[in-house]
């Protein structure tokens, strides 16, 4: 669906507007939500040339399953502050909205100097709440995905790309 030559370009593109949006910042924390994102974080933060403290939040509303639970547990929290910083939220998958929507709103709460979210896919017909990350990758239709750090079951997180699961 998308390949790893495209990923890599997009993620320098990324980046560069990413530098730009956070110049100012004496130095970004950069908040992965695990688990579906550390492949995406990792390549990003490499490719950004600022001042980067990585962090990770886990948020869970899929477990094992295809579809969304709409609730929204977070599994993990910040080991740090975020209080005054600047905050850049990487998520790997916008489809319903729900995680996305649950955790800004978790950490705009803790008053961060400045919230930014980029995604690297993006599903906008399958949104059922009013939220769009502030970056998007790539927009993908209303296929299940794998690759690139998503997984199916705790499968194909590995893959160097982004691939259409086919159930047979």
């Amino acid at each position: 669906m998308i390949s790893a030559k495209a990923i890599a370009a997009k993620i320098e593109d990324l980046a560069r507007t990413i530098e730009k949006e956070f110049a100012d910042a004496d130095k970004l924390v950069v908040v992965g939500l695990l688990r579906g994102s550390f492949v995406f974080i990792a390549d990003l933060v490499r490719e950004l040339d600022l001042d980067v403290e990585v962090d990770f939040l886990e948020a869970s509303s899929y477990g094992d399953a295809m579809e969304s639970s709409r609730e929204v547990r977070i599994l993990k929290d910040l080991r740090g502050t975020i209080e005054g910083r600047h905050v850049l939220v990487v998520e790997d998958l916008v489809d319903t909205g729900h995680t996305l929507y649950h955790v800004t709103h978790l950490l705009r709460a803790r008053k961060p100097q400045k919230l930014k979210t980029i995604a690297l896919l993006n599903k906008p017909t399958r949104r059922e709440v009013d939220v769009h990350a502030d970056w998007t990758g790539f927009e993908i239709p209303d296929e299940f995905v794998v690759g690139y750090g998503i997984d199916y079951a705790q499968r194909n997180r590995n893959l160097p790309y982004i691939g259409k699961v086919r159930f047979t």
